[in-house]
């Protein structure tokens, strides 16, 4: 089975007009519609089981409007219902996001955790925020409070300029100041900060199992040893496979999973388990 950690989708009215945006900036061809059912079409192809969705919002006023979008889709797919128990996984499940510059970030974080979000998903580059200031930890100590799994995007964003908000030093820097357990750095700990990220593995200053990385967009630009050998210093527990789609394809990545030299219990647990513990569907 195969949980895609890390993917992306829009409100039909607006994922045409949404997705041709994002696709000029970062001058990425998408791979789906950016809809719902582009989604679960590419999910058949590639033979993915469940898709978890990160939502962005760039804005503190689209809070309310986002968050009900992730909650109908939480709602249609199963995972509200707990399907999970019923041995039938559900095939989407979405997180919740949060601006920085909420005015009301407790009560935000708390509407999310009642309603059942397993998470929420912040963007240092597109929030215009370093990943270590203040108004990120707070919510990221409030999130962890409401046990709250915490999705950053890390390193280098292909569609913004410099400078890069959230790094691996700045992520060391927030959990000395929160201890936040269920933390995830998207891009395998910062993408092309994979050499600053295994220096501070090899320095002692991060520890194995202290963070979870997932592998969204990486597949065409990480050598496998690297790969290997970050897995190794992370932990084989604390690995999430992702995509990023519709940044890149869903059937390429579980290809590339498949293709990388891991022992067959490690790409179990990269593909499947590690997610679905982390999320509580197992």
């Amino acid at each position: 089975m195969i949980i895609d950690f890390h993917t992306h989708v829009f409100p039909e009215k607006i994922a045409e007009r949404t997705l041709g945006i994002l696709a000029e900036k970062s001058k990425i061809a998408p791979e789906t519609d950016g809809t719902v059912h582009g989604l679960l079409s590419s999910m058949e192809e590639a033979g993915v089981d469940t898709s978890v969705i990160l939502p962005v919002v760039t804005a503190p006023k689209q809070f309310a409007s986002i968050m009900r979008f992730g909650l109908e889709i939480n709602e249609a797919y199963g995972y509200l219902e707990k399907s999970w128990e019923k041995k039938k996984m559900p095939k989407l499940i979405s997180f919740g996001g949060i601006h920085p510059d909420s005015a009301d970030y407790k009560g935000e974080l708390k509407a999310l955790a009642e309603a059942g979000f397993p998470g929420i998903k912040i963007h240092p580059d597109y929030q215009g925020v370093f990943f270590h200031d203040i108004r990120y930890l707070r919510i990221i100590s409030y999130a962890q409070e409401l046990g709250l799994v915490v999705v950053t995007h890390a390193g280098v964003d292909t569609g913004l300029p410099e400078p890069v908000h959230c790094t691996p030093g700045m992520a060391v820097e927030v959990l000395k100041e929160t201890e936040v357990k269920k933390l995830v750095l998207a891009h395998l700990g910062g993408w092309c900060c994979w050499d600053e990220l295994e220096r501070i593995y090899d320095r002692g200053i991060l520890r194995k199992g202290q963070i979870y990385l997932d592998t969204a967009f990486i597949q065409r630009f990480i050598q496998p040893s690297q790969f290997s050998s970050i897995v190794q210093k992370a932990g084989r527990d604390h690995v999430l496979f992702a995509t990023d789609s519709p940044w890149s394809g869903q059937k390429e990545g579980v290809c590339w999973l498949k293709d990388q030299v891991l022992p067959e219990e490690d790409a179990n647990r990269i593909g499947f388990w590690n997610a679905a513990e982390l999320l509580g569907i197992r």
